[in-house]
C-alpha cells in the first residue's frame, strides 16, 4: 500500500468530523463536548496506558529518542526564534508558536502501526513519553510568560504531561496492570483516537490567519519543511533500519496538534488563530506526509 493510502483512513476520519459539524444537527457545541471529553480523560488514557504497557528497550530509546528531542528541541529554537523578528504581535506568536513543534498524537499513533506493524506503535509511544512533556512545557511556557498565568502552576494542570510522566513511570519500573484494566484501557483509547481525529475536522477554520499570514506561513514552514528535512538527514546520517526510519520522519512530518487549540482558549490566548494554524497544518500533512516518505526513499 502506498504512503497516501496508509495515510488515507485517518484524513477521511477528519473530512468526516468536519462534515458532520457543519451539514448536520450535530454542531459545534457537540464537538466542543468532544474535544473536552477527549483532552481530559480520552488521550491521556490512552497515551498512558500507550507508553505504561510497550516496554522501553536502551538501544531503541537512545536511537530513536535522540533523533525525536533533536526534531522537537529544532522547532521549538526554530519558532521562538521566529518571534524575535521584527513586526512579529507578541500575542499572536505566544499562541500560535506551538504549532511550528507540537504535533498530533492522533495521527501519531493512528499511523504508526500500519507504517511498521507492531514495533512501529511501540516506537511511537516511546517518543510520545520523551517528546509530549517537552512540548507542553513549552508551550505552556509561552502562553504562561504572555497571558501572565504561573507557569509552574500550570504544568501539573496539563492532562497530557500528566498522563505521559505517569506512563513513563509505570513503565520504568514494570507495572504490570490487572487484565481488566488494561483492555478497559485499551477500548478507551480505541474510541479516543477516531473521535480526536473527526474533532479537528469539526475544529477546522481559516478565518483568524488573516492577522498575521506571514507569522502563519513561518511557523507552518518550520512543522511541514524544515523539520522533514532534518528529520530524513538525521536518520540518514544516524544509520537507523528503514522500518524506524520511516517512523521518525512520519513523526517530524505530522500535522500539528489538535489540543494547541484548547490549551490556548484555556489560558486565554488567540484560539481563533490557533485554530486557523491547525485547519492548513492538517490539511498540508495530507500531502506532505506522504511526500516526506517518499524524499527519504529517494536519499537512501
Amino acid at each position: 500500500m502506498s504512503d497516501l493510502l496508509i495515510l488515507l483512513p485517518d484524513f477521511v476520519l477528519i473530512a468526516l468530523g468536519y462534515l458532520i459539524c457543519r451539514h448536520t444537527a450535530l454542531g459545534r457545541p457537540v464537538w466542543d463536548a468532544v474535544e473536552r471529553l477527549v483532552y481530559y480523560l480520552l488521550f491521556p488514557l490512552l497515551l498512558f496506558h500507550a507508553i505504561a504497557r510497550n516496554p522501553l528497550h536502551p538501544g531503541d530509546l537512545l536511537a530513536l529518542g535522540s533523533a525525536g528531542l533533536a526534531v522537537v528541541a529544532s522547532g521549538i529554537a526554530l519558532a521562538w526564534a521566529l518571534g524575535r523578528l521584527p513586526g512579529v504581535d507578541a500575542s499572536l506568536h505566544a499562541s500560535g508558536s506551538q504549532c511550528a513543534f507540537r504535533f498530533n498524537s492522533y495521527v501519531a499513533l493512528a499511523l504508526s502501526e500500519r507504517l511498521a506493524g507492531a514495533p512501529g506503535l511501540a516506537w511511537v509511544a516511546m517518543l510520545m513519553a520523551l517528546c509530549v512533556p517537552l512540548c507542553n512545557i513549552a508551550a505552556v511556557w509561552s502562553l504562561a510568560r504572555q497571558g501572565g498565568h504561573g507557569y509552574l502552576r500550570e504544568l501539573p494542570r496539563n492532562p497530557l504531561i500528566v498522563a505521559t510522566l505517569s506512563g513513563l513511570a509505570a513503565n520504568l519500573i514494570g507495572l504490570q496492570l490487572p487484565e481488566l484494566a488494561s483492555i478497559t484501557l485499551s477500548r478507551i483509547g480505541g474510541a479516543a483516537l477516531p473521535l480526536g481525529l473527526m474533532a479537528v475536522g469539526a475544529g477546522l477554520r481559516l478565518g483568524a490567519l488573516g492577522e498575521a499570514p506571514r507569522l502563519a506561513f513561518g511557523l507552518l514552514l518550520i512543522r511541514h519543511a524544515a523539520l522533514p528535512l532534518l528529520a530524513i538527514a538525521l536518520v540518514v546520517g544516524m544509520k537507523l533500519p528503514p522500518a524506524q526510519q520511516a517512523v521518525i520522519v512520519a513523526f517530524a512530518a505530522l500535522p500539528t496538534s489538535s489540543s494547541a487549540y484548547v490549551l490556548a482558549v484555556r489560558m486565554g490566548g488567540r484560539g481563533a488563530y490557533v485554530a486557523g494554524l491547525v485547519t492548513v497544518s492538517t490539511m498540508v500533512a495530507a500531502i506532505g506526509l506522504p511526500l516526506a516518505l517518499a524524499a527519504l526513499a529517494a536519499w537512501r
